[in-house]
């Protein structure tokens, strides 16, 4: 099973809202099995479908530390249905979408989440901690919006110009390879 590519900033596709996944099937598995491989080899805690080039509501997670035995859950068509607004947590986030760059966000710090899961069952969760920071970065992604987006517009727009000129530069080596 090869991994997928991941996209990053300033990749347009990441701005895309993600359209809803009519049914879990064996092909929707076969894709959300090679997103959770693309996100344990990246390494990653949490991958969603458009990082892939795929605008679709499918999110891969995985936060079990390094010596727990791994964990991990698929989220189709995740919806936010209740968050803790009066206790908030921060963390420092980082995304494959924007390698090796992080930066502190403030978020709910206990939300409840419906879904449907890897069978196709409808589900609820509730989470706290890491995993309710991940589940609202990843659903963030589905909607179009990027952790940056949390940050001031003056940090924003650095991380923007550095990858965007990093694109640029990218693209320019590639173009005098042939």
């Amino acid at each position: 099973m090869t991994n997928l590519d991941i996209l990053t900033l300033p990749d347009p596709v990441l701005r895309q809202k993600s359209a809803m996944v009519e049914r879990v099937d064996d092909d929707a598995r076969r894709f959300m099995d090679r997103m959770l491989a693309t996100m344990y080899d990246a390494p990653g805690i949490g991958l969603a479908a458009i990082q892939v080039g795929e605008p679709r509501r499918i999110i891969t997670m995985d936060v079990a530390r390094e010596e727990e035995p791994k964990n991990p859950l698929f989220l189709v068509n995740p919806e936010i249905i209740w968050t803790s607004d009066d206790e908030r947590s921060t963390y420092e986030e980082g995304c494959l979408s924007i390698p090796d760059y992080y930066a502190e966000v403030e978020r709910p710090a206990k939300v409840r989440v419906r879904y449907v899961d890897y069978d196709g069952k409808a589900q609820e969760m509730e989470a706290d901690g890491l995993l309710a920071t991940c589940v609202q970065h990843e659903i963030d992604h589905l909607n179009g919006v990027l952790f940056i987006d949390y940050l001031s517009k003056l940090k924003r727009d650095l991380v923007v110009r550095k990858f965007t000129k990093a694109a640029r530069e990218r693209e320019r080596e590639r173009q005098h390879r042939f």
